[in-house]
């Protein structure tokens, strides 16, 4: 944990809660079974009251894991510097490389954004509610948490930057529509809290169908940020006018040219097919959204008899068709982390009712996550061939906490047994590929 240690130390912490911290961190990452206070408890000199009252105190994890992911992005900026010091080639090719490379790192990091539910029992636990269970497919009674993450779309890989906790509706509503719109509410206020965290270049905000709502739009937009996602299949849209204007005559001059049937993409701009699969894409306007938007239309030609199609759009009438298609792929490596956390991390184990606490249970889960990722991305430069995995990296950490254990216990000099290559064989025992 020496990239957290580097990083707390800039930060105003008190010494005890930035020991703490460490500790929470590498015990997360050392424990077996569940991470809970008792479990913690059992891998690490601090009690179970001890994990209790730290979790009531307050830290700022968006600043934390900002910090952490601007690591990586500095090591990355500082290799592709000494990389370019390498190359002998003149100097205006070198401009106007460096231009190109600057170009595709601007939009080579997206924001995405999703929520997740979380099996959670109790009737004095904060938050509980029903919510939409995507692994079941229907709604069920427990918690649910919306994150944040930063998509790196060249290594196809994410890094959660914040997550929070799903209030309760203050009364229940028959109306389903009326919960949505109070947790959209909630999902726009998280994002305007991170807004402070993002780069200049972070404009891009990719989400699943369930955020394709006005409302939602609305407030991306108002906070300078695009947003991609996806349409539903029987989306009323409308084509643009692009004929000649009326010179005489009252009225208002003709915008739209008649409603758009999916069946029939005739008036599209052909771009490409792959893999069966062509791309279509279009300015049209969102009847119910009120709003022009790039559409993209990806249909699967294997298909004979009907046509079978997906809609993507993007609130930037002029981003590239194939990029609104490759980063809505690439949205789903948050899916990827929510998964990592509640299999590694402990992100459904938390053993406390408290707002405060499961609040900053969430977002310790995710930021070990975080530390893990990016620790390992900067070891990889030593082994490129180093898959990621987090049941490897929860290995490594076990098997150094139990052999220091040994060393400690039977009164061992590490430092002639370190030097032994049987001890890194020990050290990565029963690591497996991603």
């Amino acid at each position: 944990m020496e990239l957290a240690e580097k990083i707390l130390n800039r930060i105003n912490l008190c010494k005890p809660q930035k020991k703490f911290l460490i500790t929470l961190f590498t015990t997360i990452l050392i424990a077996r079974g569940k991470i809970n206070f008792r479990n913690l408890s059992r891998y690490s000199h601090y009690s179970e009251r001890t994990y209790t009252r730290q979790f009531d105190k307050p830290f700022n994890f968006m600043g934390f894991n900002r910090a952490i992911i601007n690591e990586h992005i500095d090591q990355d900026q500082d290799q592709n510097q000494d990389q370019d010091q390498d190359q002998d080639q003149d100097q205006d090719q070198d401009q106007d490389q460096d231009q190109d490379q600057d170009q595709d790192q601007a939009s080579a990091r997206i924001v995405a954004l999703d929520a997740s539910f979380i099996p959670k029992s109790g009737n004095k636990t904060y938050g509980l509610d029903y919510f939409f269970n995507g692994c079941h497919c229907k709604s069920e009674k427990g918690l649910e948490i919306c994150g944040i993450a930063l998509v790196d779309v060249e290594e196809n890989t994410a890094y959660p930057l914040s997550v929070r906790q799903t209030a309760p509706l203050p009364e229940r509503e028959n109306d389903q529509q009326g919960e949505d719109e109070n947790r959209i509410d909630q999902y726009l206020q998280h994002l305007r809290d991170l807004k402070p965290y993002l780069n200049a270049d972070e404009t891009y905000l990719c989400v699943d169908g369930f955020f394709a709502k006005k409302k939602f739009i609305d407030g991306v937009r108002n906070l300078h940020l695009h947003q991609i996602g996806k349409l539903r299949c029987d989306a009323d849209m409308r084509y643009l006018y692009t004929g000649p204007k009326r010179l005489k005559g009252s009225g208002r001059q003709k915008v739209y040219d008649g409603k758009v049937h999916w069946q029939d993409v005739s008036r599209f701009v052909y771009h490409h097919t792959h893999d069966g699969v062509a791309l279509y894409s279009l300015v049209l306007n969102h009847k119910s959204l009120k709003r022009n938007l790039k559409v993209v239309v990806l249909v699967n030609e294997k298909i004979k008899n009907k046509k079978n199609y997906v809609i993507l759009f993007s609130t930037d009438q002029n981003l590239d068709a194939q990029k609104v298609v490759t980063y809505y792929k690439a949205r789903f490596q948050i899916e990827l982390l929510f998964r990592d956390a509640k299999q590694f991390t402990g992100l459904s184990d938390g053993q406390t009712r408290d707002q405060k606490r499961l609040d900053f249970h969430f977002n310790a889960a995710f930021t070990t996550l975080n530390l893990s990722k990016v620790e390992h991305r900067q070891a990889k430069t030593h082994t490129p061939t180093k898959p990621f995995s987090m049941a490897s990296i929860k290995g490594c950490y076990f098997n150094t906490f139990f052999l220091e254990k040994f060393f400690a216990m039977f009164d061992l000099d590490p430092e002639h047994i370190k030097k032994s290559p049987q001890y890194t064989y020990l050290i990565n025992y029963g690591n497996i590929a991603a």
